[in-house]
């Protein structure tokens, strides 16, 4: 045997091991396996060479199959415009200690690719179709035996060669006349417009037509598509049927015909169809509308085609599958693709598997492909969750019909992701007024001389006998002639129509208006009902054996309800479960969710001496709405994206993400910024998606401390976000309960506490829960107007420290003043609470965070009524102290200064009055030293 060969050495050992396997217990491996060793029994008894170096040689030949299963992809002819890069040992039969004396031989190892005992020749002849041709294949590494003998099943006995009739070439040449007769229409009427040309990738239109039908003949009723700018055009005119008409007019319209929003770029819009597939059954198509910011919109395509399983098909993967569609370049670089990919088979988040398509242009924007990755290909990370791969020629477009039909397949057998490489080029630069050749040279004079897939194809069923000449050149001018017609149709009107994505899911929301912030509905629930739902919850079946704590821990509600002191965490169990009776879905999910980061949650109680866990409040009635929690992998981005989907999917459901600290949220900082904040007034979309980020100064240094509330309220503008910061349970309780009875639906941002979940004075009365409403402000109850002299202003934890500090020191002339809800601004009640306290010559704004941080100077710009004294920590570049001292002694000035005992002229230089010696800039910046 040939020792430098370690593809022979190290596959004639596994196979050796396989038989003496068999030799003991033939069921012991695989049929394919066993017939090959059968045979090759057979066959010692009848040759003429000694049995060793039969034996030998079969093993050879063996090794030489399993070479070209596992490393055929890197041989293949799958670039159309690039020779590809070497790769060392080649699959050469002197590789396997075989040579060209052999070729005539007849091996028996043939029987283990389908083909009976075969010559040499013959058996690399086969390998070389099946394996090196216009398809790739990665797939031995997946594990699975059954998998994998899936995998080798259907692709050796066809030798990975696509099979279509006459009729179904007609329908494939028809979608590339539809691709490429777009995009050059395009290229001529809009001349320099960015329109990111799907040209070089031209199959992904026949592609994606194809896996559609294959889909609908699998069960498949919905596909949820995420993709990003380039081809989306093509995509939304030739596969989500948008009119031609309407694309045209997005390229010379002035306005948008609805106030539903400012709109976006053409080529970020997301659109919803129906459309009847080949054999007469509906299919729902939905694009979900993407930034520019690249596989941002995977997660949340995700979530989207997840929440549709879960609430229109009872959780039945068969019959929802979402396509991402991926660059090059982004798959190899943006971080959310690991994400998503370590996502995909948990069981919080799996979708039944993912079909994605990666449109490899080789280069990223003026980035060579070798510069764009460490890895051997783009794809990867598929091997994260041992998906198959395959890397398919582009410009051969039944190798890529063939290819994705055969991915659906495996999608619906396995559940499993699916990653398809089409290798192709990209016809012009990033955009289409963008100079290539400054970077590119080389590559882009052999793209400039290459035909496109369309004449390719038509070439070839010219020579087949299916189409004349004359017959492509006629269809092609037709379709010119319907292009011009509805350009001219676009001329007619100077608007463009934004159509609200998901639309049917959203019929009974409307859009907010400014008088619904004026005030809260009720949203309280009868005493009867919490309190059957604080038994419920609180009461373990008497069947299952717990951890001993965690009867203590109900012990403790229990008598919070009897003493009527209920915390944080019974006041938001119960806020869920009031819900649920109502037939509101609930699904939370976040690091550490279960339990709580802080230990104070626990809806999921483990059983002793197991994993099996008990969820109390999916057992509190047979007919109740569904209750999800789930610990999340450790990400932001991801699993934010994902339940922003889920929510724009289910606008019906209580949809939660929670950070482990608010501070990690800026980790996910593209879904806040592209999605959550703005998507209503770019694409019309509302959401009702909450995100509890825990946010407190209790000195556990500068990423622990702050979910930077001020980027938040920078971010906030026309009612497009809510953002509360609470002090008492029986507040969450409404917040949380307002946020689904209100009819239209807006992201919640929810500054959760820490320490306060467990302070003694942060308790509601039951009373509280079943009367009255989310206060957006509230009063100082123990103040008596006509005493008061300062009223200070604040928001969160820092109350109760304030409220201790007044006590302790026996100061009645303050009120203190609690704004829970900080966007919408609660103005009208702040300017009530002013007039209330007309007596007052002191007006402070006082806060836990640094000057130039927290809510100071948003306050500064919506609230100009009174002149507001900023009492905080000095400003400052990081959140917070790494030092528990220097943070109590801040927390102590603010505290000191609040409350401050001054003569009369002190009280004019911090008053606010006005006083020749000081500006109130330089009041402030005093205040906070």
């Amino acid at each position: 045997m040939n020792k430098n060969s370690y593809i022979g050495n190290a596959d004639s050992a596994y196979i050796e091991s396989l038989y003496n396997n068999y030799q003991k217990d033939p069921s012991s491996v695989e049929e394919s396996w066993r017939k090959f060793f059968e045979g090759f029994e057979f066959a010692l008894n009848f040759q003429d060479k000694p049995r060793d170096e039969t034996f030998d040689k079969e093993f050879r030949v063996i090794a030489l199959i399993e070479g070209y299963r596992q490393r055929g992809h890197l041989f293949t002819k799958t670039n159309p415009v690039r020779t590809r890069r070497q790769y060392f040992p080649s699959l050469d039969i002197e590789n396997f200690g075989l040579g060209r004396e052999d070729v005539e031989t007849v091996f028996q190892a043939g029987k283990n690719i389908g083909i009976g005992p075969a010559k040499l020749k013959e058996i690399v002849a086969h390998l070389q179709q099946t394996y090196c041709g216009s398809v790739g294949v990665e797939f031995m590494f997946i594990r699975v035996p059954e998998r994998i003998k899936w995998m080798k099943d259907k692709m050796e006995p066809v030798k990975n060669t696509p099979r279509f009739t006459s009729e179904e070439k007609r329908h494939i040449y028809h979608q590339l006349k539809l691709a490429v007769g777009f995009e050059q229409f395009i290229h001529r009427k809009f001349v320099g417009q960015k329109r990111f040309s799907l040209e070089g990738n031209d199959t992904l239109i026949p592609a994606l037509d194809a896996v559609i039908e294959k889909g609908s003949d699998m069960g498949i009723e919905e596909f949820v598509v995420g993709m990003a700018h380039r081809g989306r055009l093509n995509v939304l005119a030739n596969i989500m049927q948008k009119s031609y008409q309407d694309i045209f007019s997005e390229f010379s319209a002035k306005q948008y015909n609805e106030e539903i929003a400012l709109g976006d770029v053409k080529y970020h819009l997301g659109h919803n169809s129906t459309i009847i597939a080949d054999n007469g059954k509906k299919i729902g198509l939905s694009l979900v509308p993407n930034p520019s910011h690249l596989e941002a919109v995977d997660p949340v395509a995700l979530g989207i085609a997840r929440a549709k399983a879960v609430q229109k098909h009872n959780g039945d993967y068969n019959r929802v599958a979402p396509i991402l569609i991926h660059g090059d370049a982004a798959i190899a670089g943006q971080g959310v693709v690991y994400e998503v990919i370590q996502m995909s088979e948990l069981n919080g988040y799996k979708t039944g598997g993912t079909i994605h398509l990666v449109l490899n242009n080789q280069v990223g924007f003026t980035t060579n492909y070798l510069d764009a990755r460490s890895s051997t290909y783009s794809t990867d990370v598929a091997k994260v969750t041992k998906s198959p791969v395959f890397h398919v020629n582009g410009d051969d477009v039944e190798a890529v019909i063939y290819t994705i039909k055969l991915a659906m397949e495996y999608r619906q057998a396995f559940h499993s992701d699916v990653f398809i490489d089409i290798l192709g080029y990209r016809r012009y630069g990033h955009n289409e007024g963008d100079e290539p050749r400054f970077t590119q040279p080389l590559l882009y004079k052999q793209i400039s001389k290459h035909p496109n897939a369309r004449d390719i194809y038509s070439e070839k069923l010219i020579e087949q006998g299916i189409f004349s000449k004359d017959e492509i050149t006629q269809k092609e001018r037709d379709f010119n002639e319907l292009l011009d017609e509805k350009l001219k149709k676009s001329k007619e009107g100077t608007t463009v129509k934004i159509v609200q994505f998901l639309k049917d899911d959203w019929q009974k929301y409307r859009y907010s208006r400014n008088q619904d912030f004026n005030s809260s509905s009720k949203t309280g629930v009868l005493r009867e009902t919490l309190l059957e739902i604080g038994r419920k919850i609180n009461t373990l079946p008497e069947d299952k054996s717990f951890f001993s704590k965690i009867n203590k821990l109900l012990a403790d509600r229990n008598k919070m309800i009897r003493t009527n002191k209920l915390d944080w965490a019974l006041a938001e169990l119960l806020a869920y479960g009031s819900l649920l009776l109502e037939g509101f879905p609930v699904r939370i999910s976040g690091q550490d969710s279960e339990r709580g980061t802080f230990s104070h949650r626990h809806a999921a109680y483990v059983l002793e001496d197991s994993d099996e866990k008990y969820f109390p409040l999916k057992h509190l009635s047979e007919d109740q709405a569904k209750f999800h929690i789930f610990n999340s992998p450790l990400n932001e981005y991801g699993v934010m994206g994902f339940e922003y989907g889920y929510a724009m999917a289910a606008p019906d459901t209580l949809t939660i993400w929670e950070a482990q600290f608010g501070d990690f949220n800026n980790v996910a900082q593209v879904i806040i910024d592209q999605y959550i904040s703005s998507a209503e007034e770019k694409w019309g979309l509302m959401n009702g998606l909450v995100l509890y980020l825990p946010h407190g100064y209790e000195g556990q240094g500068p990423e622990h401390s702050s979910a930077r509330i001020e980027r938040f309220l920078t971010l906030s503008a026309n009612n497009n976000m809510l953002l509360v910061n609470c002090t008492t349970p029986a507040n969450f309780f409404h917040v949380l309960r307002r946020q689904m009875h209100q009819p239209f639906r807006l992201p919640l941002v929810v500054f959760t506490p820490k320490s306060l979940l467990r302070h003694p004075e942060c308790v509601s009365g039951i009373e509280e829960l079943t009367s009255g409403s989310f206060r957006e402000l509230i009063d100082d109850e123990r103040a008596v107007a006509e005493d008061v002299r300062q009223v200070v202003f604040t928001s969160g934890r820092l109350y109760y420290d304030l409220a201790k500090k007044r006590e302790e020191s026996g100061i009645s002339d303050t009120a203190i003043i609690r704004i829970e809800q900080l966007y919408p601004f609660p103005a009208e009640q702040m300017r009530s609470v002013i007039k209330k306290y007309s007596a007052a010559e002191r007006h402070v704004w006082a806060q836990d965070e640094p000057a130039n941080m927290g809510a100071w100077s948003y306050i500064q710009r919506v609230f100009k009524d009174v002149q507001l004294l900023l009492i905080s920590r000095p400003e400052s570049g990081s959140p917070a102290s790494g030092l528990l001292e220097l943070h109590k002694k801040r927390l102590s000035k603010i505290l000191e200064k609040v409350f401050m005992e001054c003569d009369c002229e002190l009280k004019r230089k911090y008053c606010g009055q006005e006083c020749g010696k000081f500006s109130m800039r330089e009041l402030n910046r005093e205040m906070a030293r």
